[in-house]
C-alpha cells in the first residue's frame, strides 16, 4: 500500500465508528472519516462469528488486496474501517472487490470501476 498505512489502535477504530459515516451492502460495512495524517489509513475487522482464523485471515487478505489494487482511485486523508459480514466468508475475490468498490462509490471516495454491480 503506497499511499496508506494500517489502522491499528482501538482508540482510532472507536473514533471512526463514532464520528464517521457508514454504508453497507450484503458482504461488507464501511465507515469513513476524514483525518489529518496526509494519507489514508485502512482498518479491517472480521469477527470470530464469521469463522475460524483461516476464514478470517482470508477475508482480511481479500479486503486488503482489493484496496491495494484500487488505491490510486481513492481520495486522500481518510480513515477507512471495513467490517466483513458473515455472508462474505465463502465469496470469491471478485465478489469481495466488487462489494468493496461499491461501498467506496456510495461514500463518493473513489472513482468508477469496470463493472457496475448493485448489492
Amino acid at each position: 500500500m503506497k499511499y496508506s498505512e494500517s489502522l491499528k489502535k482501538n482508540r482510532d477504530f472507536q473514533q471512526v465508528y463514532k464520528r464517521g459515516t457508514s454504508k453497507a451492502n450484503r458482504y461488507l460495512v464501511m465507515y469513513v472519516l476524514p483525518n489529518q495524517h496526509m494519507m489514508n489509513r485502512l482498518g479491517i475487522s472480521v469477527s470470530k462469528k464469521v469463522g475460524n482464523s483461516v476464514v478470517r485471515h482470508r477475508l482480511t487478505r481479500l479486503i486488503r488486496e482489493s484496496y491495494r489494487l484500487n488505491e490510486e482511485k481513492f481520495d486522500r486523508n481518510l480513515d477507512i474501517v471495513v467490517i466483513a459480514r458473515n455472508s462474505a466468508k465463502d465469496r470469491s475475490y471478485q465478489e469481495i472487490e466488487s462489494a468493496f468498490m461499491n461501498l467506496a462509490q456510495k461514500h463518493a471516495i473513489a472513482g468508477g470501476t469496470d463493472e457496475e454491480t448493485s448489492y
